[in-house]
């Protein structure tokens, strides 16, 4: 699998930059590398603040008689980011958007739309949840998909280690580390399943912050005794932070 493009606390937005917008970094393709020319980059900041507009007044819903911080999506808002999480600043947010899913065992492709949120509370970990559906070829609903959650630990020695638990019952171990300063690859170290649950025996994911500022991720999985291979992938908007 190669890479598509690890980005301070509050006040340093999303991105990496101190003071530039949501995405202000510019973002590579999958597989590409980081932009170096100054205007490029002057520009990918002044598009971020536009896209930034629309987004940096949103945040979490927040219950307000918790004794203890609550989460953020919103670098702008709520306690600053620790510093062990800056390789991960640019994931912070609430993102949504449109994937594919295929696999040699179903009918398809089949089209999704997701909703992706990471968010902390000033600890050195990123709390995760993602949510989809499926959609028509004329984008109608139909029904609710994959739903899970999860956490993302960064470690001093730069790797990340990232638990995810699905709802249909399968709990995964990735390992990984930052490849730019906007792409972050993790493999499965282990995989545990209920009784119920198919067969999972390894997965791996691409995330990155791609040319736009949008967060597009790619997904290689073994299951049902299929070898590793693509099953899905996405690119998604920033609607919060």
């Amino acid at each position: 699998m190669t890479a598509p493009e690890p980005g301070a606390h509050r006040n340093a937005e999303p991105g990496g930059r101190r003071n530039a917008e949501p995405g202000g970094q510019r973002g590579a393709e999958p597989g590409g590398q980081r932009g170096a020319d100054p205007a490029d980059a002057d520009a990918a900041i002044a598009a971020a603040a536009d896209r930034a507009r629309l987004t940096r007044h949103r945040n979490l819903p927040q219950f307000d008689d918790l004794p203890i911080p609550p989460d953020t999506a919103n670098l702008r808002e709520g306690p600053d980011l620790h510093e062990q999480c800056l390789p991960l600043l640019p994931l912070v947010g609430v993102w949504r958007g449109d994937g594919e899913a295929v696999y040699p065992t179903i009918d398809g492709p089949y089209r999704y739309r997701q909703q992706v949120v990471f968010a902390h509370d000033g600890r050195p970990f990123l709390a995760y949840e993602a949510r989809g559906w499926l959609v028509s070829p004329a984008g109608e609903v139909i029904r609710p998909a994959a739903r899970e959650v999860g956490w993302w630990r960064p470690q001093p020695d730069e790797t990340i280690e990232v638990l995810i638990v699905h709802a249909s019952g399968i709990v995964e171990v990735y390992y990984g580390q930052p490849r730019s300063q906007t792409s972050w690859e993790i493999s499965t170290d282990a995989v545990l399943r209920t009784a119920s649950a198919k067969e999972v025996t390894a997965a791996q994911r691409l995330y990155g912050i791609v040319d736009g500022g949008d967060l597009a991720y790619v997904e290689e999985r073994a299951m049902v005794g299929q070898p590793l291979q693509p099953h899905i992938s996405a690119r998604l908007q920033r609607v919060v932070g």
